[in-house]
């Protein structure tokens, strides 16, 4: 009998300074070994799996390891182009790096696909630092929604829209698999969070979209298939070994006798979860930092812990909003990075768009408008933290209070995606305009899917004065009150496939936008600014963003 492959992985999930996971998808049972911890893979679905926790590591090393199923070594390749895969442990001495984005399409990396999806940032990302000593690679890799494109999968797929846990495998595999991206993600731990897209486009817009897409006789599978395969795929590695061992489903998933009850297990979860979203929690944080200094990366799930009440909306329900404040309000952080797929602080000809269209949609301007703000939301998804506004009132209350408090943190970035542009964005608190904390929005989105031309002219236009009066007054209009808190678009927006790439270092925290560009074949990241977050404001007026945008135009011809 041959020995026992890899299907999927290994993917390096968690590191800290002294543990770590790796993840693996095998053909058959098998006994998994990463530097010398062994774990047994379970199976659900007819397929086989591990998360190997390895414990007892040394602060601040480099060790390169191997994965060996039932004693046969399976990786790295024998024929890899890439150096040996790593953990590395967080260090005391060395700044933190962390690379974000979101919105990647799977597809191949000839000339034909690069023409219709642009230049991979995730595989110019691997190229680059492959290239770089060890000590200036990422020490965490977020990946903010759309992993996958399960209702625009490739040709491969067979099907118009993945449905079974079967498809959605098939899914994950096809993104994964690729050879710069395989090493990547063995090499770089994981954050990962889902957005529309890793379900169904526009997931959870609002009550009026499911009540249309719950009548479907495909529903059922859909919702285990996508959530079972996501909770496997993605969730269990974003949690720390000891997060992992107060798990549930986890727990229950490895104790059940059988692929049968497994499966019955998991799809039960992935049901309840979708049909009663307190029951499950997606949302969860990492703390990066060694000997006493903190930094939390707080990853929110804005998609399905939703309330879709017509007359009380909230992007995350009562029960995750609660968790939430708890895990924000913890005085030991320095640095508090709270991601969402979906921007916090939108260009405000958008923000204010969302607002009055949420506010008419529930009856503001009447009956006659509740079904036509309804229809506009839907066709143009106006559906980010500013069309749910108690929830964004209620974030940024939390906001306020965390950096009132005696010890604020020295600054709180809020990562975004989804958008299809990349900017950053300065926020300041109206009645705290001198706080010690520095705010920033920072959006970096798509890794390859870039956005047709009609719809980036659509958000340039959206962030001009006269769009951005005209949609303050019909919030207004619409009895939308003020905001307590301004904030504003610094550098962007950008429209190129890219990455962006936090680094902290004490109290500075500096942020670096990288886009990918295509020579040859060969994709490859091009820096289009540096900027210091913790720095003075810049005071950038739309002509500054208009040099920027030359700039970058003659960055990419250079290449």
């Amino acid at each position: 009998m041959t020995a026992p492959s890899l299907v999927t992985g290994p993917l390096l999930r968690y590191a800290d300074a002294h543990a770590a996971t790796v993840w693996v998808e095998t053909d058959r049972p098998a006994q998994v070994t990463v530097l010398g911890a062994t774990t047994s893979t379970w199976s659900v679905h007819g397929r086989h799996f591990a998360l190997v926790e390895i414990n007892g590591l040394e602060a601040g090393t480099t060790i390169p390891y191997e994965v060996h199923l039932d004693g046969h070594h399976v990786w790295p390749l024998d024929d890899s182009a890439y150096p040996p895969s790593v953990i590395r442990t967080l260090s005391p001495t060395r700044p933190f790096q962390l690379a974000f984005g979101s919105c990647r399409r799977a597809a191949p990396l000839d000339s034909a696909a690069t023409r219709a999806f642009g230049a991979d940032a995730l595989v110019a990302l691997t190229n680059r630092i492959a290239g770089q000593p060890v000590d200036t690679w990422p020490d965490a890799l977020l990946l903010a929604g759309d992993q996958i494109y399960a209702d625009k999968p490739s040709a491969n797929l067979g099907t118009d829209n993945a449905s079974t846990f079967d498809d959605y495998a098939h899914l994950y595999a096809e993104a994964w698999l690729p050879g710069p991206i395989r090493w990547l993600l063995s090499t770089v731990p994981t954050c990962m969070i889902l957005d529309d897209h890793d379900l169904r486009d526009d997931w959870n817009t609002s009550l009026a979209w499911r009540d249309v897409v719950t009548q479907s006789p495909d529903w059922t599978g859909l919702v285990q298939g996508a959530f079972g395969s996501y909770f496997v795929y993605q969730h269990l590695g974003n949690l720390s070994p000891h997060q992992l061992a107060q798990n549930a489903t986890y727990r229950a998933l490895r104790d059940a006798p059988d692929d049968a009850e497994r499966a019955q297990i998991l799809d039960d979860f992935a049901w309840q979860s979708d049909a009663t979203p307190d029951s499950a929690r997606w949302s969860f944080y990492r703390d990066f930092g060694v000997d006493g200094a903190r930094i939390r990366l707080l990853v929110v799930d804005a998609r399905c812990s939703r309330q879709l009440t017509p007359s009380d909306r909230r992007i995350v329900d009562a029960t995750e909003a609660d968790w939430l404040k708890g895990v924000l309000n913890d005085a030991a952080t320095q640095h508090l990075l709270v991601a969402s797929t979906l921007p916090v602080f939108l260009f405000h000809g958008i923000h204010d768009l969302e607002g009055w269209n949420e506010a008419v949609t529930a009856g503001a301007w009447g009956t006659r408008w509740m079904a036509r703000g309804e229809k506009i939301r839907q066709a143009v998804d106006l559906e980010h933290w500013a069309a749910f506004r108690a929830s964004f009132t209620e974030l940024t209350e939390v906001l306020r209070a965390v950096i009132g408090r005696a010890h604020p943190p020295r600054s709180v970035l809020f990562l975004s995606g989804d958008v299809h542009c990349s900017y950053t964005a300065r926020v300041t608190l109206t009645d705290l305009p001198h706080a010690p904390t520095v705010v920033h929005q920072l959006t970096m989105s798509p890794f390859r899917n870039p956005l047709e031309v009609h719809i980036r002219i659509a958000n340039l236009l959206l962030e001009t004065r006269g769009v951005r009066w005209l949609t303050r007054r019909l919030a207004r209009a619409a009895g939308v009150s003020a905001d307590s808190v301004d904030w504003t678009v610094e550098n962007g927006p950008w429209f190129d496939n890219g990455v962006m790439t936090i680094t902290i270092e004490g109290d500075h925290v500096r942020v670096v936008v990288d886009h990918a560009f295509a020579e040859s074949g060969t994709h490859q990241l091009v820096e289009t600014t540096t900027i210091d977050l913790t720095g003075p404001p810049t005071g950038r007026r739309p002509a500054v963003a208009r040099r920027q945008r030359r700039r970058h135009r003659r960055l990419r011809r250079k290449v």
